[in-house]
């Protein structure tokens, strides 16, 4: 902890940095009144909004260094409530609005958000959200129009996505270490992987004389078809679902599970999987890896074979073996690996508030665009410039020992902020330098970053028809998918466990309906085929 001098210092740093912020400063700005507008009162303006568990806003407001900017620059008073995302999120917002002491903007979940349109309780964006009004949202965050529009419930303008990183950080990780005692290089196609799934299996590459090791595991939780098994994009499948020539497929009911099916089954036979694979969890992936047991596995963690990240599985790996090498490698480099991410959770404004106090509104949108551009957006995600970052043109230099003084140890209060800029500073041409990070993660980073490819998403907010069970029919189909690889050992099967899935578990009508969404919102004709 700070000593009393050291807190001042960092507090008068603080107000400086906050000072320059605002740009331009004036005697109402050094007051607290605001920009320009010395006479007038401030706006209270209140957000309800999620953050990452465990994280909280400063205990003492000298610290809350966000806060001061936007209330100094924007001549507000800011109320920020923030819980983590989920059901005690949703029922705590739920009863703010049913008791009339409405949040101005907030948060929710595209099914809770649908729900709120429904009960009268939400606010038309139209009069308050555009181009013109949100000029740094529209250009930097949302240049898909049939997004937008995809996210209209009820007819009409209510909600809209908060920005998003489109790109994802996916990757197959390899045992580099093990290959080279095989002398095999970092496969680039599913044949060579198979062949270094089978040295990993057969050949003892830890060197300790027994066969405990396989070539690869996954994560199945004791009832799917893990979308990680390298088999999906092998035959053309790949993310949840995607549209190809104007055509909807949904990758788990699609006629080529069959041949996805055979091949894992082949792969299973060959004793070149974990045989526990089917009941592990996430965690025991990780620890299998760690623990030299297995040789490839995938992971959506960036971290994952990072020198500069203390936890990831690459120095828990080297604690126990100083010579292990994991590294990212793709044996599809020519096909798609996954969609860019889709649009999240929306945000929504108040009601009532834009009936009684329209003004509250417009000043939380004219924050949100400053959130959106480049300034507000380096605030909430790196903190202070000079302090906890430096910028020389477009390069950042973390200053991480500030950054977990002053922002991590202080409830991590950059995670409840950072709701409307995500992790991707490429956005505004800025590169992140960690001084950390050793030649090795940044070539990794790099591959990460290049070596995959991703086709755009759907573009649409999809939701079943009424009435429709989606779980039922998710619940039936994976128990499909394993009853062909438990039981009958065979695929031959699909064809009729498909028909069944499509007709009386309603994934006809599900994708019918997810297709003419799609095409509402792109302006064209998507269609879905639910014959084998």
């Amino acid at each position: 902890m700070f000593g009393m001098r050291k807190q001042r210092a960092a507090w008068l740093t603080a107000l400086t940095a906050v000072a320059l912020l605002a740009g331009g400063c004036t005697k109402a700005d050094k007051s607290g009144i605001g920009e320009g507008n010395g006479t007038e009162p401030a706006l209270e303006l209140s957000w309800f909004i999620d953050g990452d568990a465990g994280s909280l806003l400063p205990d003492k407001p000298e610290d809350d260094f966000v806060k001061k900017a936007i209330e100094q620059k924007f001549n507000v008073r800011l109320k920020v409530q923030s819980y983590p995302a989920g059901a005690d999120y949703d029922n705590k917002l739920t009863v703010a609005l049913a008791s009339g002491n409405s949040p101005d903007l907030f948060i929710a979940s595209g099914i809770l958000s649908q729900k709120l349109v429904q009960d009268g309780l939400i606010a038309k964006m139209a009069p308050f959200v555009s181009k013109a009004t949100m000029p740094n949202y529209y250009k930097f965050w949302n240049t898909n129009e049939s997004e937008m529009k995809s996210y209209q419930v009820e007819g009409d303008f209510y909600r809209a996505p908060l920005p998003y990183k489109k790109t994802l950080e996916l990757a197959y990780y390899i045992r580099k270490d093990w290959l080279d005692k095989f002398s095999l290089p970092v496969p680039k196609t599913y044949d060579e992987m198979l062949e270094a799934m089978r040295k990993f299996s057969y050949d003892d590459p830890d060197g300790n004389g027994k066969k405990d090791t396989y070539g690869f595991t996954t994560n199945g939780n004791g009832k799917s078809l893990a979308l990680a098994f390298p088999q999906w994009r092998k035959n053309g499948l790949y993310a949840g679902y995607f549209v190809e020539n104007d055509q909807f497929f949904d990758t788990q009911t699609d006629p080529r599970v069959a041949k996805v099916v055979d091949d894992t089954l082949q792969m299973i036979k060959d004793g070149l999987v974990d045989p526990d694979w089917f009941l592990n969890k996430a965690e025991q992936v990780t620890d299998k890896a760690v623990q030299g047991r297995v040789g490839i596995v995938y992971s959506a963690d960036v971290n994952f074979a990072l020198d500069s990240s203390p936890n990831s599985v690459q120095n828990k790996t080297k604690a126990l073996n100083p010579k292990a090498d994991w590294v990212p490698f793709n044996p599809y480099p020519d096909k798609p690996f996954w969609t860019e991410n889709e649009a999240g959770y929306p945000f929504l404004f108040s009601k009532r508030t834009a009936e009684q106090n329209p003004a509250k509104i417009r000043k939380t949108v004219e924050i949100l665009d400053w959130l959106a551009g480049e300034e507000g957006f380096l605030l909430t995600r790196y903190g202070l410039n000079g302090k906890h970052y430096t910028k020389e043109g477009s390069k950042l230099t973390l200053n991480k020992e500030a950054y977990l003084k002053e922002i991590v140890q202080k409830g991590n209060f950059l995670s409840i902020y950072d709701f409307f800029s995500p992790p991707a500073p490429e956005t505004f041409g800025l590169a992140v330098y960690d001084p950390d990070q050793t030649p090795r993660d940044r070539e990794i980073l790099s591959f990460i970053r290049s070596g995959f490819k991703y086709v755009p998403s759907v573009g649409a907010s999809t939701t079943p028809p009424p009435g429709v069970n989606l779980g039922e029919m998710r619940t039936k189909m994976s128990e499909y998918h394993a009853r062909m690889l438990f039981e009958d050992k065979s695929s031959s099967n699909w064809p009729k466990y498909r028909e069944e899935i499509m007709i009386k578990y309603k994934a006809k009508d599900i994708f019918e309906a997810y297709a003419s969404q799609i095409g509402e919102a792109r302006g064209k004709k998507i269609t879905f085929n639910a014959g084998n």
